[in-house]
């Protein structure tokens, strides 16, 4: 690995212009306090700018409920502090558009806070955007105490087969068998999807194929599915927003950047369901086909409460990872602190990855983890030593620095299975100290450093490895290799 692998060889990214004209949703009829729905009026003052050539469009103080509102080119959507953007649950309110989930393309609900091919987007202020994800999720009966599940069931909704999982509607809860049923029949027009609408759940936002964008002061929560999802957008800013959804809700992502080039993101906390931010680059041979990598981003001076992971790359990542720089996060209490993620059947390459500065507490499974195994499960476990050709298909982590980590309390302090065909490679971690219960445990890697590693373990050994080659061991006491 190079000298120079600290140094940040791109540039940051470019911010909106935006001419200084100001437009007031209350100009065009927007009333307080939600009693009707805003949706018409704030998408006047939203297209009346644009129409003048951009400029602000400010949410002043007060309650407004809408439906879903399409960005435009050259705006700033400013909720001043005080104001509460209530997106309303109703499906029925929300067309179907195409777009992508997961990875893959297909037809989803229009996101509340929506658009595409845009230059020069922001949203900003100190209000709130809300989504109403409660009328949309649903939450699975062993992620509540006995009395919440008892009461979400009393308001209404419809129960799986086996009453362990709750949806908000019975459209919404057999939504999936008919889209399965549609991708198998090959069907791919609009019209046959409309039936499992309130299945196909939005994020929060979703930008697609937009340049210069920036999202500044905020707190986005309680989104349907992923709160943030910028996607093939180019230069993009995400800095002193808040991101909270329910612990317990699916697929709650905080932020997925998803095949997105030249992002910085500072600044921001995030109190999610699933992972708090993400970096993907679309699935398995779509994502390979469309070739779009997630590259030169920058994460710096977060703060993550609770999510599934900290700083996540994949499991998604067909199209690539490369360029990444993370430093000075503070991660508390989330499943797992830094995780790497992919399986057989990907594909892609994750390289020139470095993270330093990072501290943890009260991690449940593992500070550091790069599982190439993944299977949907929370933790990292889990693996086989079976051997498979090397096709495309073969997903690839590699060139990956770590410095400064410190974590206290977690199950594992770092985990490595990597694939028998395909070693992680060019791992180096230097400076690196935790408690946990297990110390390293390192599978199917070649060329690792371990430089000045500090472990406080309850169980021994420290280290233990499996089939690995070309591991360094410098500076480090009561460390030895046990294989």
């Amino acid at each position: 690995m190079s000298g120079n692998r600290n140094k940040v060889d791109y540039a940051l990214p470019e911010l909106p212009q935006i001419p200084v004209r100001t437009f007031t949703i209350t100009d065009y009829g927007a009333e307080d306090g939600g009693l009707s729905l805003c949706t018409s009026a704030i998408q006047s003052a939203l297209d009346a700018c644009a129409a003048a050539g951009g400029g602000k469009v400010v949410i002043p103080p007060g309650i407004w409920r809408t439906g879903p509102l399409t960005l435009r080119s050259r705006i700033n959507l400013c909720a001043e502090r005080g104001a509460l953007v209530l997106f309303d649950p109703d499906p029925a309110l929300y067309p179907l558009i195409s777009s992508h989930f997961e990875g893959t393309s297909g037809w989803r609900c229009q996101a509340p806070l929506d658009g595409e091919g845009l230059s020069d987007v922001a949203v900003t202020g100190e209000g709130i955007f809300d989504g109403s994800g409660e009328g949309w999720r649903p939450v699975k009966r062993f992620k509540m105490t006995e009395l919440q599940w008892n009461s979400l069931t009393a308001s209404g909704g419809a129960l799986d087969y086996k009453s362990e999982i709750w949806w908000p509607s019975r459209e919404a809860m057999e939504g999936e068998a008919v889209c399965q049923m549609l991708r198998k029949s090959g069907e791919t027009g609009m019209e046959a999807y409309l039936p499992a609408r309130a299945y196909l759940r939005p994020a929060l936002l979703s930008l697609r194929n937009s340049r210069r964008v920036l999202l500044e002061g905020p707190t986005f929560q309680n989104s349907p599915a992923w709160c943030l999802h910028p996607l093939g957008c180019e230069h993009i800013t995400v800095r002193n927003i808040r991101v909270r959804n329910p612990w317990y809700s699916q697929n709650g992502d905080g932020l997925d950047l998803e095949s997105c080039t030249h992002a910085l993101v500072e600044h921001c906390s995030f109190d999610v369901g699933d992972d708090a931010i993400c970096l993907k680059s679309g699935k398995d041979e779509e994502g390979r086909r469309l070739g779009m990598p997630c590259r030169y981003i920058t994460i710096r001076h977060c703060t993550v409460y609770h999510g599934h992971g900290g700083v996540v790359i994949g499991s998604e990542m067909s199209g690539g990872v490369h360029a990444v720089r993370v430093s000075d996060c503070v991660f508390i209490g989330t499943d797992i602190g830094l995780r790497f993620k992919s399986t057989r059947g990907r594909g892609g390459v994750v390289e020139d990855i470095v993270i330093e500065n990072i501290r943890m507490s009260g991690i449940l499974h593992e500070a550091v983890s790069f599982h190439m195994f993944y299977e949907g499960v929370e933790g990292s476990e889990g693996y086989n030593e079976q051997h498979f050709p090397v096709t495309e298909a073969t997903p690839q982590f590699r060139n990956i620095a770590l410095k400064n980590i410190v974590c206290h309390g977690a199950a594992t302090a770092l985990l490595v299975n990597g694939l028998p065909e395909m070693p992680l490679a060019g791992l180096s971690v230097e400076n690196f100290h935790a408690v946990s219960e297990r110390g390293i445990v390192l599978r199917h890697a070649d060329s690792l450093s371990l430089d000045r590693i500090q472990l406080q373990t309850a169980k021994l050994p420290k280290m233990q490895m499996q089939q690995c080659s070309n591991v360094s061991l410098l500076r480090s006491e009561d460390l030895e290799m046990v294989e």
